[in-house]
């Protein structure tokens, strides 16, 4: 079992069993996570699930495409080195996941 453990900016974390094969975002929407938006439902134009990854787990998932990167221009706050789009993060199998939901998207 995977799990996704949301912080969210004052330090409180939910997590939340997730499916392997589904995003971070969708496990987030469907948990009722807030800050999670997903606006778009997962199709790269929107940024609204923005999160910062765990520094430590980002060799756990491909680099960002073209259109993720430029994506993450458009994010209610500044990127930083761990930014990365939910949609983009698919959960597998054994590989828990920490991200930090950002404070503009409250």
């Amino acid at each position: 079992m995977t799990k996704v453990f949301y912080e969210q900016p004052d330090g409180v974390e939910k997590v939340v069993d997730g499916v392997v094969g589904e995003s971070v975002m969708s496990t987030a929407v469907k948990n009722g996570v807030r800050g999670i938006v997903g606006q778009c439902g997962g199709v790269l134009s929107c940024a609204t699930c923005h999160v910062f990854l765990a520094t430590d787990e980002l060799s756990n998932f491909d680099p960002p495409s073209e259109d993720e990167d430029e994506m993450l221009d458009c994010a209610a706050t500044d990127r930083e080195d761990n930014s990365r789009l939910s949609c983009q993060l698919q959960l597998r199998d054994g590989v828990d996941v920490h991200v930090t939901i950002p404070a503009e998207q409250l």
